[in-house]
């Protein structure tokens, strides 16, 4: 077999180059590439995505979690309630408000946040908000976590970087929460060629401080009522592309379970720790295993040109230039970083490849089956 990526870009955007080049010359002609009638109209289509009245589009997904916490009312000083297993992205954006990250488990089989982990974390520190990550694809608990939430007043943003689409009870990933941000990376099941993000809100007070956040706190041009604004905008390009490839995006996420689903039957019977897919509520942005011998597999997979990667193989308090002490003692969130290994995934990949990934991985491992809940 050809080397195969990760998630090979190229074959994705390859046959939407004309759709695409009809976009961009659609921006050139008219001569507006900030805030204009792409992203308005993008983030009007976007909301039937996340399900939500608002959607406030920024640079990137980590300007959108930032920016949703301040419009939630979180600043300096305030803690946060997050996993710590996400790859830092909340992290980041808690702590350049000036607030402190509240660590909290996972569910050692949802790899999401563990309900019972957060009834503790609540009950122990006064948190101004709590990020919600719906991690690889896979929704959190959000029926549970949402009840705790409340129970405690605290206001919840979903983070669905990875979860563009999903769906958990007939509610888009998106639509639970008080805000969600999402991220246009190129590699998310919905990513534009460059950086991009969105806020999404059914509360329009959250959606007007978000909008004012987002360009220098301007109530009215250049004049700045709200402390915390930034320069953080989607530029007209990017707002056009990805509206070439919105109606694609559930034909992609069905392709990507249909994916999962030839993984976990081929997969079926080793020692991996395999995810059970969970209908709508997963659209596979990662497919994540869990094996016992991370090493040794990911060798075998790189022996035969077929690229992996570790999704995240650090807890965010374990990394140096967090500083943080005391660091909190996550059991399922340290076993998860030391074992879990990416296998590439994304809506071109045959069958034949995703068999043929399968077959590596099978060789490099022991015939015990252990599969997730």
């Amino acid at each position: 077999m050809p080397p195969l990526a990760i998630n090979d870009l190229s074959r994705h955007f390859d046959p939407l180059q004309d759709e695409l080049s009809d976009a961009v010359q659609r921006v050139l002609k008219r001569g507006w590439f900030v805030l204009g009638p792409e992203v308005k109209a993008f983030e009007g289509e976007f909301c039937q995505t996340s399900g939500t009245s608002h959607v406030v589009t920024v640079a990137n997904g980590t300007d959108s979690l930032e920016i949703g916490l301040r419009a939630l009312g979180v600043g300096p000083g305030d803690h946060v309630a997050t996993v710590a297993n996400a790859g830092a992205y909340s992290t980041v954006a808690i702590r350049s408000i000036g607030a402190f990250p509240a660590y909290v488990d996972i569910d050692p089989n949802r790899l999401t946040m563990a309900p019972a982990a957060l009834e503790e974390t609540l009950s122990g520190c006064s948190a101004k908000a709590v990020v919600i990550t719906h991690l690889y694809g896979r929704m959190a608990d959000m029926p549970a976590l949402l009840d705790i939430a409340r129970r405690h007043g605290v206001p919840v943003m979903e983070d669905c970087a990875q979860s563009h689409g999903a769906r958990l009870d007939g509610k888009l990933a998106g639509s639970w929460a008080d805000a969600s941000s999402f991220s246009f990376y190129p590699t998310k099941n919905l990513g534009a060629l460059g950086d991009g993000g969105a806020i999404a809100t059914s509360r329009p007070e959250v959606a007007e401080a978000a909008r004012e956040l987002r360009q220098y706190g301007w109530s009215t041009k250049y004049r700045s009522t709200r402390s915390g604004g930034r320069n953080s905008r989607l530029d007209e390009i990017q707002a056009a592309l990805l509206r070439v490839m919105l109606p694609k995006l559930e034909s992609w996420n069905e392709r990507r379970r249909s994916i999962g689903r030839l993984y976990e039957k081929h997969l079926a019977g080793t020692n991996l720790l395999v995810p059970r897919l969970q209908d709508k509520a997963d659209v596979v942005h990662l497919y994540v295993i869990r094996p016992r011998n991370r090493a040794t597999i990911k060798q075998a997979l790189t022996q035969h040109g077929i690229g992996s990667d570790v999704h995240y193989p650090f807890p965010d308090y374990a990394q140096e230039g967090f500083q943080v002490s005391p660091k909190p003692a996550l059991a399922a969130t340290e076993a998860a970083c030391s074992t879990l290994l990416t296998l590439p995934c994304f809506p071109e990949m045959t069958d034949a490849e995703v068999m043929e990934v399968a077959a590596v991985v099978r060789s490099a491992t022991v015939n015990e089956s252990r599969m997730a809940a």
